[in-house]
């Protein structure tokens, strides 16, 4: 979703839906606004923040994921500690991060300043961290919690059946089950979280 597209009769319209999921991936890119100039993005980091407070106090369990590249063309450290800052600041659940690389015939391809491939995977092992550590605290606030579940596909793990699924906010989540509960809702408890999600059992 483009952050310009969320102003306040936009979130007060979209409300009003039953159907709609409380996970949002908002793209991002950067978090300075001299390297979203560069890029040609068409808002700014305060207009991106704006949004997220719009979407976070209509939606309270809102997971917010987002993408964004390290190493454009004339991103200097000082830019990059921008970014991390501002990804702090906002938390999102999980981030996406990609290394800018060059393809012929972008304006960006021949812009001066290309970043050093190891700058880039130092950034890029930054913001991956940042963004494991957030997704771990947003998980773990769901242990003793109910959250309902949209059942969606069965496995074996050591010879044990389990049921997997997301919630409306989309963390995956997995129960143990020797039922074929595919395609249902149910109210799953959370007892622990592991590297992928949610471990619950039906309620």
């Amino acid at each position: 979703m483009e952050p310009t597209l969320i102003t306040d009769d936009f979130v007060d319209r979209l409300s009003k839906l039953e159907k709609i999921c409380d996970h949002f991936h908002l793209s991002l890119q950067s978090g300075c606004n001299d390297t979203l100039k560069r890029m040609n993005r068409r808002y700014t980091t305060e207009e991106f923040e704006e949004g997220v407070i719009k979407l976070r106090k209509q939606y309270p369990n809102v997971a917010l994921t987002t993408d964004v590249i390290v190493g454009f063309p004339g991103e200097t450290d000082e830019e990059f500690n921008m970014t991390y800052e501002f990804l702090k600041k906002i938390k999102f659940y999980k981030m996406h991060v990609f290394k800018y690389s060059q393809r012929k015939g972008t304006k960006a391809a021949v812009m001066p300043n290309q970043i050093d491939g190891k700058i880039k995977e130092e950034r890029s092992r930054k913001l991956i961290e940042l963004s494991n550590k957030y997704e771990k605290e947003y998980n773990r606030e769901y242990i003793g919690k109910t959250v309902q579940v949209l059942l969606e596909e069965q496995f074996s793990k050591n010879g044990i059946k389990f049921m997997k699924g997301h919630t409306t906010n989309y963390i995956l989540v997995e129960v143990k089950t020797d039922e074929n509960l595919d395609n249902t809702i149910k109210n799953i408890e959370i007892e622990d979280v592991h590297e992928l999600g949610l471990i619950g059992h039906i309620k």
